[in-house]
């Protein structure tokens, strides 16, 4: 009984989310009905998030996709059946993933590792999703799932279909509050206990006003939030920033199958923003896509160096760019931050060589580090 209320209210939801959606393509768009439009988006993105929580509570239990996250970095692999993503996983991987002619070849999420600039990457080829993934079809959800993990997603669509999946691809991420290609908005929001709802902006705001604001956190129902725009930004941006579990990611669209089309066509979509064109059948373009990849992950490599003793040079730590002595501590051990009394910094983060540095020294690509620590208790 309990299982069959929790699909009536599902699909419920889902019927209401269709409503708006269709009131807001018949009205049409102007200063005039900004504000409505805003509204509505509001309570489209109330609905979403019932229906996200709807289904981590109450989904049925069945074979997961996880992996447990090893390497320096992990990249999802994503998108519509016999794309191609087994054949590129293959090709960049020691791994065989099965590839055939046929759609919903990989069933599971099958892991590889690339080895690239002395790190180790892992590549993930999850299951083919469909139109509706968003919303549980095909278990798309738990392939979304997987992806939110990754730091990196690989859009792989077809170069026949390139524009039209990669359009539905990432509608169906939007859906579930993934954020791709896009920073996170400058826009400050405390919830308060008592006081009311204050609101200012350090610049001219042109798509959203207060008035609004305040409409979309009463659907909330917020009654007292400090909130501050840095910036000019929409209301769907400050609605990702009221639920608050929004995922902000980077996306690189690889299109693949580029010899089933003319050169004059895989021209343009290579001069698309965030692309590559390949064929992983004929290995094309291979080199490029890594360095496009490596460039997308944005980390840096540093080499520890004991005392007495050269770097090794072929075991980097791996970690995001604008990383500081501190996190190189705290990811060789927690204690390290505790116990740290200085470094000696070799490379282009050091004004002379070597130079010793404190705890907040932000470090830069392929910097060598000398951790100095006071004795242990």
């Amino acid at each position: 009984l309990r299982s069959g209320e929790t699909g009536a209210s599902t699909m419920g939801i889902q019927e209401k989310i269709k409503e708006i959606e269709a009131e807001m393509a018949r009205t049409q768009k102007n200063k005039a009905t900004n504000y409505h439009l805003g509204r509505l988006k509001g309570k489209i993105a109330l609905l979403r998030s019932q229906l996200i929580s709807e289904s981590k509570t109450s989904g049925k239990a069945g074979e997961g996709f996880d992996v447990a996250k090893s390497g320096d970095a992990r990249v999802a692999m994503i998108g519509f059946p016999s794309v191609g993503k087994s054949t590129l996983l293959s090709t960049l991987t020691k791994t065989k993933s099965q590839a055939a002619a046929y759609a919903f070849t990989t069933l599971t999420c099958i892991p590889g590792v690339v080895d690239y600039n002395n790190a180790k990457i892992q590549l993930l080829d999850l299951p083919g999703i469909i139109e509706g993934a968003s919303k549980g079809k095909g278990r798309g959800k738990q392939v979304i799932a997987v992806a939110r993990t990754s730091d990196l997603i690989l859009m792989v669509v077809e170069a026949a279909k390139a524009e039209v999946q990669m359009r539905l691809l990432t509608k169906e991420l939007e859906d579930v509050g993934i954020r791709i290609n896009t920073e996170t908005p400058d826009i400050a929001y405390t919830v308060k206990k008592t006081g009311g709802i204050k609101f200012n902006s350090t610049v001219e705001l042109t798509h959203c006003d207060e008035k609004l604001c305040r409409d979309i956190l009463q659907l909330h129902r917020i009654y007292n939030a400090d909130i501050l725009f840095r910036g000019d930004y929409t209301v769907d941006q400050f609605i990702d920033v009221v639920e608050g579990n929004r995922k902000y990611m980077r996306c690189l669209y690889v299109i693949n199958k580029v010899d089933t089309i003319t050169v004059g066509e895989m021209d343009r979509l290579a001069r698309l923003n965030d692309t590559v064109v390949i064929s992983a059948h004929w290995k094309l373009n291979m080199e490029f896509l890594l360095a496009k990849m490596w460039t997308y992950l944005d980390v840096v490599r540093l080499y520890t160096k004991p005392r007495g003793k050269r770097p090794d040079f072929s075991d980097p730590v791996v970690l995001p760019r604008g990383t500081t002595v501190m996190d190189v501590c705290n990811h060789i051990h927690k204690d390290f931050a505790k116990r740290f009394k200085t470094a000696n910094v070799w490379g282009t983060s050091a004004k002379h060589v070597p130079q010793s540095v404190g705890i907040k020294h932000q470090l830069h690509d392929e910097d060598v580090i000398q951790l100095m620590t006071k004795p242990g208790k």
